[in-house]
């Protein structure tokens, strides 16, 4: 069992050769290879180009050099910025990783502040990135931490910025190297006379529905009814911010085995009204690190009980009229390799579908990926082995919009100033915009001919422009012929589309006096669920 009081576990018992046995060779790497490392003689380094608090130390590992980052100040930032091309790193992600260790540094207001490593740069397609790593801080001793980044295929000039921010203490950082993660797949050419592709046998031409409570209420499935919804998306969760309870296998199975008792009235409910489920396992075995990887992509009881977990689901629920899926695992997170004998999340998951295919051949199988389920990292995956498989993403881009006032800062007088369709971050945002965010997905299903599930997409009630929002990625979605939920019904206010659009207060949500523009967006496209009228026979 993991105990961290920082971050990660020490790399030197990953999957890949030891970092130092491997070449550096950017001109044909392999996943592992080492790309860059930090030259402690490079100019950035200088003692007159660094910041103040921040010096270079001969304290690493054996003595080695290090940059030693001190803050005094409360909420202080001490960073030095290392220019660095990305050209020869185009399309790839990679894995930031330094030998590091910190005395008394500060939980930060936000989780993506604290220590850092990372790198800044701009797309032009993208806009500004900031990929690296997060949800750093406090004490710790010499260790080895990692990140992922996505280097965009445009990203050119950038800077490799180590330090503090948002906290104060101090941090010593060594060591400092990029590793190539994942290149991207070549793909097939798309096969204009392939078949329509599976999505499940006594399915509508199209899903529409939204993501559930957290709790089964039987009323609720009446309202859907009323609003023509014709999916729900399940999710079994429990314990947000509180990863460690989920380490005590006999207390996730006592917990579980009430959520599948639930999910069976959820079920029962949502067959007498026409409306298919997904069974969403939102939260997993072992729980998750403080930078949201999967604690079972590192320690094997934790991935053991989770193929387990999927039997014992199909053994339960096979066959059941509502069923329309078995979503493996909501929005999978691995920041750092597995250990060996381990698999990562992606053949986790594999095998978890194996596992269920021997039990269950024909309900469909919904596969989420990496960072988050998010449509950038259909760049780097193919499809699985396994029958009978949808691929879910989410879509909450940009994130500045979508989460103002939950995950990311307001305006200086406390309120959402961002608004939809406008300029974000210095990039102009639209329904074009949006197609080219959700493109990596496009191009994945038209290569294999695979089904696609929006299994989440929302915009905060606050948000300036979220129905507009909406309606720009339900279209797309439709224009595509991807099944959708929204997230979320009925599970909190500040996503609900029967509480008020505006103001923003998130402690509290009032309830709408009159239909709100969220819900009508919403309304107009689960109306297409309905059956067309049937004509009149003539005289």
């Amino acid at each position: 069992m993991l105990k961290r009081v920082g971050f990660l576990v020490a790399l030197c018992l990953a999957t890949f050769p030891p970092l130092d046995a491997r070449a550096e060779t950017p001109s044909a790497p392999r996943s592992g290879d080492t790309l860059y490392r930090l030259d402690w003689n490079n100019p950035a380094l200088a003692a007159d180009k660094l910041p103040s608090g921040i010096t270079v130390v001969n304290e690493g590992p054996d003595n080695a050099p290090c940059l030693r980052v001190t803050v005094t100040e409360k909420d202080g930032t001490r960073m030095v910025n290392i220019p660095i091309d990305l050209t020869p790193w185009q399309g790839m992600n990679v894995l930031l990783a330094a030998t590091m260790r910190a005395e008394n540094v500060t939980k930060p207001a936000v989780s993506y502040l604290g220590v850092k490593m990372q790198f800044a740069y701009e797309s032009p397609t993208k806009g500004k990135q900031w990929p690296g790593l997060g949800s750093t801080y406090g004490s710790f001793p010499w260790q080895e931490t990692t990140a992922l980044a996505n280097i965009e295929p445009d990203a050119t000039k950038g800077v490799l910025q180590l330090g503090l921010q948002g906290s104060s203490g101090t941090v010593w950082i060594s060591n400092v190297r990029v590793l190539l993660w994942k290149k991207r797949p070549v793909r097939p050419a798309p096969d204009p006379k392939a078949p329509a592709p599976f999505r499940g046998d006594n399915v509508p031409p199209r899903l529409r529905g939204v993501m559930s409570p957290n709790s089964f209420r039987v009323e609720d499935f009446d309202t859907l009814a009323k609003w023509n919804v014709n999916l729900i998306r399940w999710q079994i969760t429990r314990n947000w911010g509180k990863a460690d309870t989920d380490t005590d296998l006999a207390d996730y199975n006592h917990w579980i085995d009430f959520k599948l008792d639930e999910l069976s009235k959820a079920l029962d409910a949502a067959a007498t009204r026409g409306i298919k489920v997904v069974i969403d396992i939102h939260w997993p075995p072992g729980g998750r690190l403080k930078n949201s990887t999967l604690r079972m992509v590192l320690e094997k009881p934790y991935s053991d009980h989770f193929v387990a977990l999927w039997e014992k689901i199909a053994r339960r629920f096979k066959g059941h009229p509502a069923v329309w899926g078995y979503d493996l695992i909501n929005e999978p997170v691995q920041e750092q390799p597995s250990p060996e004998g381990i698999d990562d999340w992606y053949h986790l998951e594999v095998r978890a579908a194996k596992a269920i295919r021997a039990i269950d051949p024909d309900t469909p199988i919904i596969f989420e990926v990496d960072h988050s389920d998010s449509a950038n990292a259909y760049n780097f995956i193919e499809p699985i082995p396994v029958s009978r498989v949808i691929y879910q993403v989410h879509m909450y881009e940009p994130g500045i919009f979508t989460h103002q006032g939950v995950h990311t800062t307001l305006d200086a007088n406390g309120q959402p100033s961002v608004t939809y369709p406008g300029t974000i971050d210095g990039k102009k945002y639209d329904r074009e915009t949006l197609r080219q965010i959700l493109a990596p997905v496009r191009a994945f299903q038209l290569a294999y001919n695979v089904p696609i599930y929006v299994g989440e997409f929302s915009a905060i009630r606050w948000a300036p422009g979220a129905a507009q929002y909406l309606d720009d990625c339900i279209s797309i979605f439709e224009e595509y012929g991807w099944d959708w939920s929204y997230h979320a019904f009925r599970e909190w206010g500040g996503w609900s589309v029967e509480a008020a659009d505006l103001p923003y207060s998130p402690g509290n949500h009032p309830a709408a006096k009159e239909p709100t523009d969220r819900y009508l967006v919403l309304k107009k496209y689960f109306d297409l669920n309905k059956p067309a009228p049937v004509a009149a026979p003539k005289p």
